[in-house]
């Protein structure tokens, strides 16, 4: 049986001090977005070496 394709779209995760996009996630498209991911997540800076906020970016 062939699966059926999920409505999932991919975002990027920007850090809001050094503006660099660091991660990528996959976001449920027909439930609309988490509050969660609105509001941002506290995700590591590899540039800045410490814990900041990241914000959603879409390419």
């Amino acid at each position: 049986m062939a699966k059926k394709a999920q409505a999932v779209e991919y975002v990027w995760l920007q850090c809001t001090e050094c503006k660099d996009l660091n991660y990528r996630t996959p976001v449920n498209v027909k439930g609309g977005m988490p509050e969660k991911l609105k509001a941002g997540l506290k995700k590591y800076c590899p540039r800045l070496r410490k814990h900041t906020l990241h914000k959603i970016k879409r390419k």
